[in-house]
């Protein structure tokens, strides 16, 4: 396992700059995942850690040593292509064995270190098979098994997992995590699968437009998003933003108003999550509302619902909606639960709203 740095690091191609400046570490034996859409620069980070780009500036290092000229094959970095990238020619076992080719190696060795890859990734009776005889699980794994086979200190995934169906994909997260665990390497993940990042992840770096954003934990980024950009992208469906103007202690979102728990002026954007808003909570302050969208998702129900606040997605557990398109609803939240993100975008600390007691007249939806 290896101790990641990155100091200042950026890359550009032309006048085009993908990566801005970045800052990171990551610890001996941690597992990271990178997380953004399309275009932010997660892979670019991945291909520079694996030496296959060289930084514009700053510094690459493993374990305090400057890697920025340390071609790739002498790195000790495992990568796994979204692609695969299996060689078609050649049998599962010569494709797990094609990194030890610059080892000084008898063959006696190779083959136990090939034998003993198959077997963490549960390959062993297909050895003798090619590429074009497996399905997509099977190759994916074949891939990871030779990423794995020269015991490297680092283990990069760049979207391994998204060319499966989502049943295999539940089981290879499983499984990717444990053979992490057991194994020890230092490993980062580059996805834009939310899932992934939150299930396998000891901290999830969100990247947007080749900055990063917020590092922390998944809870920290789905519960403390820093900006805007984390709270809309960080869930499925994502967070309720309805932006308001606040006066004070009082904030107005379109025909409703709500109570912030310490003065603050301007213009904000408030934040509930879908599964926080709870829909005819009896003995609670509640603000009044109408379904116009039910979507049974399985164990979830998602609702849309017209507020004096604007619409409302709500997600309730069940099976079976409990409401029917036109009723008219209450709807509550924790205020514990609630955001406030000021003009800048940015979260402000320990700022939350509540309904306000008693509710404004203004608050009942008409």
């Amino acid at each position: 396992m290896a101790r990641i740095t990155l100091s200042n690091v950026t890359k550009s191609w032309g006048d085009t700059q993908v990566l801005h400046p970045l800052d990171l570490t990551i610890g001996h034996g941690e597992f990271v995942a990178v997380l953004g859409p399309s275009g932010c620069g997660k892979s670019t980070t991945l291909f520079l850690l694996a030496g296959l780009y060289a930084p514009t500036a700053g510094t690459v290092a493993f374990d305090g040593h400057d890697v920025n000229r340390v071609d790739a094959r002498d790195r000790n970095v495992g990568i796994v292509f979204q692609s695969y990238a299996l060689y078609p020619h050649l049998t599962v076992r010569d494709n797990i064995a094609f990194p030890l080719r610059f080892q000084k190696l008898d063959r006696r060795a190779i083959a136990a270190k090939v034998d003993e890859a198959a077997r963490l990734v549960q390959i062993t009776q297909l050895l003798d098979r090619k590429p074009a005889q497996l399905s997509g699980g099977q190759q994916q794994r074949v891939a990871l098994a030779r990423a794995l086979v020269k015991e490297p200190n680092i283990l990069l995934l760049d979207e391994p997992l998204s060319n499966l169906d989502a049943t295999l994909r539940i089981s290879m997260r499983a499984e990717l995590k444990a053979i992490q665990k057991r194994l020890g390497f230092t490993t980062l993940l580059v996805t834009h699968d939310q899932i992934e990042a939150i299930t396998m992840a000891d901290r999830i770096i969100c990247m947007n437009a080749g900055r990063i954003v917020q590092i922390g934990t998944p809870d920290d980024l789905y519960r403390r998003p820093a900006d805007l950009f984390v709270a809309g992208f960080i869930g499925t469906p994502p967070m309720n933003l309805l932006q308001g103007q606040a006066r004070g202690t009082a904030l107005s979102l379109g025909a409703g108003h709500l109570h912030l728990n310490r003065p603050h002026d301007g213009t904000v954007t408030f934040g509930v999550r879908p599964e926080d808003i709870t829909l005819s909570a009896p003995g609670r302050t509640a603000i009044g509302g109408e379904i116009a969208l039910i979507e049974p998702l399985g164990r979830e129900v998602f609702y849309r619902v017209a507020s004096p606040f604007g619409t409302l997605h709500v997600l309730e557990a069940g099976e079976v909606p409990r409401h029917r398109i036109g009723d008219r609803v209450a709807l509550a939240f924790d205020p514990a639960r609630s955001l406030v993100f000021d003009d800048a975008g940015l979260r402000r600390d320990g700022l939350t709203a509540s309904l306000p007691l008693p509710a404004a007249p203004e608050a009942a939806f008409v």
